[in-house]
């Protein structure tokens, strides 16, 4: 039986949804289920000069495309590996970056319109077009063809996205490139900069560097992936190390200019956003801890210094919609702003901060949790009393070069939380069965689970670092959702011959290791 369309029926639309992402799609298509008038609005926001987001890019598109790229790079070792099983080649492989991107774009492109289709197909209605709130309850949109309009809506719901963050010195909009934009060049990046330790950055630095490019990851102190578990981290570091990316420690970026066009072959004239698509041609200006300035030619510099909401200029603040610094909108528990009508997924709130305990840190909301938010908010503006969403447990992948999955507690956030005493860590390396005939990299793989001890060793964090590893961890994810066990993730029975069973069979502690340790030394 059809639900009744209730009191916003005055409004020409019941629900706004600003933001197309996986947040976004979520709560439109329950809200179309309760029989409610539905517009989404995909914001057309610039990333750069002569580039623009497209629908969804901003979070389940750019997830899948960071994990082929991820693929990508492996697919190089892959080949390296399959002369140990007995393949033979009668041409020398090479890649071709051209390929690559144009693969990238064309799966991007499929993922849009998949979306769009879903979301007209339940019913919901669909405009790409800039908005910005002009009263509590109206908007101005204006389309791709600078026709606006103004809309009244009962209810809002921002999906804002993110978007990269520019360091603010000379040339860096000018001339650098970012993650968004990194697989749309037409020509390989070859020498690059990657600045900033972010996982976006740790990401493309692997990437690049698996496809054969000379990498330098410049970090702005010795801390590699702060907020981060403090072992694992160590042991991403230490990989990328001996796999050839060259780090550049207690850095800063203070300029990037173009060098001249007839010394690196590009026309003179050319545009800042041709340039950006040559290769070669950057001199970056960077500047020590100790205030040290040295110059450095690359081809191409990545900016990966971290994120921020695309909130700015939309009119919150003239409704009254209180913002943090960086942008990220304030919101409760249940995803409300500080206007009763306006809601925000995956922004700031008491809530959401229990995420950054996680073992990857202050990574921005999974696609999956951000649409999982989305359907509880929508049940809860329509269905009736509904709990918000649970952040704990939240399983989050790294795409470095060795792929590192984390659910739960990292270890120095479970020892500041129930006390060092309280918490028992299990550990142990591991050889994955497809690694031992070309014998690589024996002692990488590494896995280890956290317990609470007077909880019956209930696990508290699980951190695996090795191939498909977050494949592995959604899995535990569920276990421990429920309240996993040591004692019972002993009980399981491991899957031979697989890396998973790893996890269920690891019976020696960190302190049993360093004891060993230590007397191995005496």
């Amino acid at each position: 039986m059809e639900q009744p369309i209730g009191p916003l029926s005055s409004f020409d639309y019941d629900l706004l949804v600003v933001g197309a992402g996986s947040g976004g799609q979520a709560v439109a298509k329950e809200a179309v289920g309760f029989n409610k008038r539905v517009l989404v609005v995909d914001p057309v926001t610039p990333f750069s000069e002569g580039t623009t987001s497209v629908l969804g890019w901003s979070s389940v598109t750019m997830a899948t495309v960071k994990k082929l790229l991820h693929r990508a790079s492996q697919l190089g070792q892959d080949i390296q590996d399959s002369q140990k099983y007995g393949w033979r080649f009668k041409e020398t492989a090479s890649h071709s970056w051209r390929d690559l991107s144009q693969a990238l774009l064309g799966h991007a492109e499929a993922c849009v319109l998949e979306v769009r289709r879903d979301l007209t197909e339940c019913g919901a209605a669909y405009l790409r077009a800039g908005w910005e709130m002009l009263a509590p309850h109206v908007v101005e949109v204006t389309d791709t063809d600078g026709r606006k309009s103004r809309l009244s809506v009962g209810t809002l719901v921002i999906d804002p996205g993110e978007r990269p963050r520019y360091p603010g010195v000379p040339g860096d909009r000018e001339h650098c490139v970012t993650s968004n934009e990194l697989f749309s060049r037409p020509r390989p990046p070859g020498r690059t900069l990657v600045v900033g330790g972010s996982p976006e950055g740790v990401e493309c630095a692997g990437f690049l560097s698996g496809l054969g490019h000379e990498v330098t990851l410049m970090l702005p102190t010795t801390d590699f992936l702060p907020g981060f578990d403090l072992k694992m981290s160590q042991k991403i570091e230490n990989h990328m190390l001996v796999h050839g990316v060259h780090f550049l420690y207690e850095h800063t970026l203070s300029k990037v200019e173009q060098i001249g066009a007839q010394e690196w072959g590009v026309p003179a004239g050319t545009s800042a956003s041709a340039l950006r698509g040559a290769a070669g041609g950057l001199r970056a200006s960077l500047v020590s801890r100790e205030g040290r300035a040295t110059q450095e030619d690359f081809d191409t510099v990545l900016l990966a210094v971290g994120i921020e909401a695309s909130t700015s200029n939309i009119g919150l603040e003239l409704v009254g919609v209180k913002c943090c610094p960086d942008g990220q909108v304030l919101v409760n528990e249940l995803d409300q702003t500080s206007v009763d009508h306006v809601y925000c997924l995956s922004s700031s709130s008491s809530s959401s901060s229990s995420s950054s305990s996680s073992g990857l840190g202050p990574h921005c909301p999974s696609p999956v949790l951000r649409a999982r938010s989305g359907r509880l908010l929508a049940h809860r503006l329509y269905g009736g009393p509904t709990p918000p969403c649970d952040y704990s447990n939240i399983p989050s992948v790294l795409f470095a070069p060795l792929e590192y999955s984390a659910c739960g507690l990292s270890e120095e956030r479970a020892n500041a939380t129930f006390g060092e005493a309280n918490i028992e860590v299990y550990h142990s390396y591991y050889w994955p069965l497809e690694w031992t005939v070309p014998a690589r990299d024996k002692n990488s793989c590494y896995a280890k689970v956290i317990c609470h001890l007077p909880d019956q060793e209930r696990v508290v964090g699980l951190h695996l670092m090795g191939p498909n590893a977050g494949d592995i961890v959604q899995g535990f994810s569920a276990a421990m959702t429920g309240g996993l066990t040591k004692r019972q993730l002993d009980a399981t029975a491991g899957l031979q011959p697989t890396a998973a069973q790893v996890l269920t069979n690891l019976m020696v502690t960190q302190r049993e290791s360093e004891a060993m340790m230590v007397r191995g030394n005496c």
